[in-house]
C-alpha cells in the first residue's frame, strides 16, 4: 500500500514539472489552417506538493505557462506567500517553494499568475488564479480532547455496562486511508474495564461493589493506524465512580440496649436511641424496626433516622411506674426495599434486646374523667349538690386530695369534690356554666403541694322550668278604620316566652272584658285575631283604644300575663285605606345614667349652698371687728397699713414710727401748721366718741391723720388716704371702717335694698335692724 502511494505521488510530480498536468489545455487550430489566429489562454489552474519534504530548498513545485509566444514575456506571482514562500522564474515560469510546508497548518494556497511584456511592461494575458495544494502524509499522532474524563456506573452492574466515552483526534487528513484512524486501549485498570474503537468504556467484571471501592482511576492510550503515539498527548485519565444501590442489611452496633426514662415522659417524647449501621448511602437506607418478643408495640414505637443510622424509641401511651416498672423486648432491624439480587445474607446482628427502666415520679392527682358534665334545674335549692368530681394520687403514697374552683363566684366545692351553687341559677341568664376544678395533693401536715395540681373542666347545664309568663312577640301598633265593619280582622297577634320554647308549648289568648268593641278569636297555632265586634268607631269621642289581653301557656305550673294592645282609630277612604291617624303618645323615659346625673347635680347644688351659708356666717363674724375697742385697733391698723401684716408678720410694720409720734405728743405741744392747699379732699376727723377713742393711742392716730391730711407734698401712698377715698364717687361713699370723713352711723344704707338681689347680702350687713340699729 505504501509503494502504491509513493508511485502516485511521483506521477503527480512528473506531470506538474512537465506542465502537462492541468484542467485546461490549449485549443489550437490545425497546421493546415496556419493563417487563423490562436486563442491565448493559460493552460493550468492548480499545482500539488507533499508536506514535510526533506529535499534541498528551494524545491520545485511546478510551471506556469501560457499560449503567448513572446520572447519578451515576463512571469509574475501575486497572492498568499508570493515572493517569500513561493517564487517564480520570470523567464521560464517555474514555481518553487523556499520552506517546508505543513498541511495541518495550511493545506491550500491561492495565488495569481500574470504575464507582462518585459520591454513595454504591458500585460500580455489576463491574470489567472491558481491553487497550490499541500498533500498530507501520516505524520501526526492522536491527541485526547481533555486530559481527565469522568464516568459513573451503578455498582453490581453486569459485564459490558457502558460507563463513559473518551475522544482523541488525529490532525492528519481523514480522507486518506489510515491517516486519521484512532485506536484506544486501557493501560491501567484493564482488569475491571475495557474500551472499544469508538472510545466507549465498559465494565469488564460483574461484581463492582461500592462498599469495597467507590472510585476507580484508569489510564487510556490512543494511537493511529500507522502506530504513531504521542507519549504526553496520547494518554488520558478516566475517573469512574460507582453509584450506590440498597444492597446491605442494617445491623445493630451492640446486642443489648438499656434505657431509663421518667414515668411522666410526654407522649412522642424520646426514650432512647438504637444505634444501627447501614453502609449504604443515606438515600438508599430504608430501615424498619419490629418487635419480636415482649409485644409492647402498643406502648412504644421506633422511628428510624436514615441520616444518623438510629432508631428513636418513643412512648405511645403514658408510662406508669406503679403498674410496669421495667419493659423488656427484642427488636429486629430490617430493610424492606433491599435489592436481594445483590445483597448479602441477613446477619444475626440485625437483632437486639432492649430494656427500659421506668423511674418513679411524684405525679399530680388524676381525675376519674377527662371532663365532667352535670345538669341542674334552675331556681333550685342552693344546698343541693350539682355533681361531684373525684381525683386520686396515682403514686404509692396515696395522699389525700383537696379541691377548689378557679375563678368562679357562682359555685363552690366541698372537700369531697361535690359542687354547690352559691346562688339560685337562672336559665334565661346563663344556660351553661363552664368552670375549672383544681385538685391538689396534701402533704403529711395537710398542706397543699402547689406543684402537684391538676385541672379538669366541668360543664353545668341549667335546665328550664316554666317561670316566665308569655308576652307579645312584637311591639304591635294596630290601626282600625272608624267605619270598620263587624267581624273585620284588625291584626293577628302572637306570643313568645323567655323559657325554653319546645314544640309542645301552647299559648291561649283572652280578653279581660267583653265590653269593648273588639273580640279575640284563637287560630290554634299560638296566634289569635283581633276583630271588630260591633263596628262604627267614634273618633270624636275616643281616638285610641286600650285592649288588655291575657296570655297564658301550658307549662307546669302555667304562667299568665296581661298585655295591653293599643289600637288607633283612623280616618279611611272608601276603599278602606288609612288617610289620617293620631300619632301615639310618646312615653318619655329617663335612663338610669341620666337619673344619676340629675341626682349628682342636686347634691352639688346643696353642698354649694351649705358652703355659702357657712361663709356668710363667718363674714358676719369678721364685720364685728368694727365694734372692737380701741385697744384692738392697733393690729387692724397694722394689717391695713402694710399688706401681709398681722400677728404672724412682726417685721412688716415698724411700730417705732407710732412711738415717735407718741413721744412728741407727750413731750412737746401739738404742732401747728398754716393751712395750705391740699391735692386731696379734706378728710373729716373721727369724733371724740368715734372708734379712735381717747387716750394716748387716740392722740397718736389723730396726729398721724392730721399730718397725712395736711401734707400736700407727699404722694397719696398712705394706707389711710387710699382707704379714705375708696368709693368717693358713690352715694355710699367709702365703705372702709378707717374712713375719717364721716361716721358710718350717719349713713343710711337702706338704698342698697333697691339695687337688686346682687346687693341683698350687702344690704343685710349694713342695713338697719328692726329696732333701728345699724348692722355691721
Amino acid at each position: 500500500m505504501a509503494s502504491y502511494s509513493h508511485f502516485l505521488l511521483l506521477f503527480f510530480l512528473i506531470l506538474t514539472s512537465s506542465g502537462a498536468y492541468g484542467d485546461h489545455f490549449s485549443k489550437s487550430v490545425t497546421n493546415d489552417n496556419s493563417h487563423r489566429r490562436m486563442k491565448r489562454e493559460w493552460i493550468w489552474n492548480k499545482m500539488h506538493i507533499p508536506e514535510e519534504q526533506n529535499g534541498t530548498l528551494p524545491q520545485h513545485v511546478g510551471k506556469i505557462t501560457s499560449t503567448v509566444k513572446n520572447p519578451n514575456a515576463k512571469y509574475v506571482l501575486e497572492g498568499e506567500g508570493a515572493g517569500s514562500l513561493f517564487r517564480v522564474d520570470e523567464f521560464t515560469g517555474d514555481v518553487s517553494v523556499s520552506e517546508t510546508l505543513d498541511r495541518e497548518k495550511k493545506a491550500e494556497y491561492e495565488l495569481t499568475a500574470l504575464i507582462f511584456n518585459r520591454l513595454t511592461n504591458q500585460q500580455l494575458e489576463e491574470p489567472s488564479k491558481f491553487r497550490i495544494i499541500v498533500h498530507d502524509i501520516n505524520d501526526n499522532a492522536p491527541v485526547f480532547v481533555q486530559k481527565v474524563f469522568n464516568g459513573s456506573v451503578v455498582e453490581m452492574s453486569p459485564i459490558g455496562t457502558s460507563v463513559t466515552k473518551v475522544t482523541a483526534v488525529d490532525s492528519d487528513d481523514p480522507t486518506l486511508h489510515g491517516h486519521a484512524d484512532v485506536f484506544y486501549e486501557v493501560t491501567d485498570g484493564k482488569n475491571y474495564f475495557r474500551i472499544d474503537s469508538s472510545g466507549t468504556i465498559y465494565t469488564a467484571v460483574p461484581d463492582l461493589d461500592r462498599e469495597q471501592k467507590a472510585t476507580y482511576t484508569i489510564q487510556v492510550k490512543a494511537r493511529d493506524g500507522k502506530g504513531l503515539h504521542a507519549e504526553e498527548l496520547g494518554t488520558a485519565t478516566v475517573i469512574i465512580k460507582l453509584i450506590d444501590i440498597n444492597d446491605n442489611f442494617p445491623t445493630f452496633k451492640q446486642k443489648n440496649f438499656t434505657f431509663e426514662v421518667p414515668e411522666n415522659v410526654s407522649l412522642n417524647g424520646e426514650v432512647g436511641r438504637l444505634k444501627v449501621e447501614d453502609i449504604d448511602e443515606p438515600e438508599n437506607r430504608d430501615t424498619k424496626y419490629s418487635f419480636r418478643q415482649g409485644h409492647y408495640q402498643d406502648t412504644f414505637k421506633i422511628i428510624p433516622n436514615r441520616y444518623t443510622n438510629e432508631g428513636i424509641i418513643q412512648p405511645t401511651k403514658p408510662l406508669d411506674f406503679e403498674k410496669i416498672p421495667v419493659y423488656r423486648f427484642v427488636v429486629e432491624a430490617t430493610d424492606a426495599n433491599i435489592n436481594y439480587a445483590y445483597s448479602m445474607r441477613k446477619s444475626p446482628e440485625s437483632i437486639a434486646s432492649v430494656i427500659i427502666k421506668v423511674i418513679d415520679v411524684d405525679e399530680p392527682p388524676v381525675f376519674t374523667q377527662p371532663s365532667y358534665t352535670f345538669t341542674v334545674q334552675e331556681e333550685g335549692a342552693i344546698k343541693m349538690p350539682v355533681g361531684c368530681v373525684s381525683a386520686s394520687d396515682p403514686d404509692k403514697a396515696k395522699r389525700k386530695i383537696s379541691y377548689h374552683i378557679l375563678r368562679s363566684t357562682s359555685f363552690e366545692i366541698s372537700t369531697n369534690g361535690c359542687i354547690f351553687a352559691t346562688k339560685r341559677l337562672d336559665r334565661e341568664e346563663n344556660t351553661w356554666h363552664n368552670i375549672t376544678v383544681a385538685a391538689n395533693e396534701l402533704d403529711q401536715n395537710k398542706k397543699v403541694v402547689p406543684r402537684l395540681e391538676t385541672h379538669v373542666p366541668v360543664y353545668i347545664k341549667v335546665t328550664d322550668i316554666n317561670d316566665n309568663a308569655p308576652e307579645f312577640a312584637f311591639p304591635y301598633d294596630p290601626r282600625v278604620c272608624e267605619n270598620a265593619a263587624p267581624g273585620q280582622v284588625i291584626i293577628r297577634i302572637s306570643a313568645t316566652d323567655k323559657d325554653e320554647m319546645s314544640p309542645d308549648v301552647k299559648f291561649k289568648f283572652f280578653l279581660t272584658s267583653e265590653d269593648s268593641n273588639f273580640t279575640l278569636i284563637g287560630n290554634h297555632d299560638n296566634t289569635a285575631n283581633v276583630t271588630v265586634k260591633f263596628g262604627e268607631f267614634n273618633r270624636e269621642l275616643v281616638k285610641t283604644h286600650f285592649l288588655p289581653i291575657i296570655i297564658s301557656d301550658n307549662g307546669a305550673p302555667p304562667q299568665t300575663s296581661t298585655n295591653t294592645l293599643t289600637l288607633r282609630v283612623c280616618k279611611c277612604d272608601e276603599e278602606g285605606d288609612f288617610t289620617f291617624c293620631e300619632e301615639p303618645a310618646k312615653l318619655v323615659g329617663v335612663g338610669l345614667q341620666v337619673l344619676l346625673a340629675i341626682l349628682f347635680c342636686i347634691f352639688t347644688i346643696l353642698a354649694l349652698t351649705m358652703l355659702l351659708i357657712v361663709w356668710r356666717r363667718g363674714h358676719k363674724k369678721d364685720l364685728s371687728v368694727l365694734r372692737k375697742n380701741e385697744e384692738e385697733i392697733h393690729e387692724q391698723l397694722v394689717a391695713y397699713d402694710e399688706e401681709g401684716g398681722g400677728e404672724m408678720d412682726t417685721t412688716s410694720y415698724d411700730v417705732s414710727v407710732l412711738n415717735s409720734v407718741r413721744q412728741r405728743s407727750i413731750t412737746s405741744p401739738r404742732m401747728t401748721r398754716e393751712a395750705s392747699s391740699c391735692n386731696y379732699p379734706q378728710v373729716q376727723k373721727i369724733p371724740e366718741n368715734g372708734l379712735s377713742g381717747t387716750g394716748e393711742m387716740g392722740i397718736m392716730i389723730e396726729m398721724k391723720k392730721y399730718e397725712a391730711d395736711n401734707d400736700g407734698d407727699l404722694l397719696p401712698y398712705d394706707t389711710l388716704h387710699i382707704f379714705g377715698y375708696e368709693g368717693a364717687e358713690s352715694i355710699a361713699e367709702s365703705l372702709s371702717s378707717l374712713g375719717s370723713g364721716s361716721s358710718d352711723l350717719d349713713i343710711d344704707y337702706d338704698f342698697l335694698n333697691d339695687w337688686g338681689p346682687r346687693f341683698k347680702m350687702l344690704a343685710e350687713l349694713y342695713g338697719l335692724e328692726p329696732n333701728g340699729d345699724l348692722v355691721y
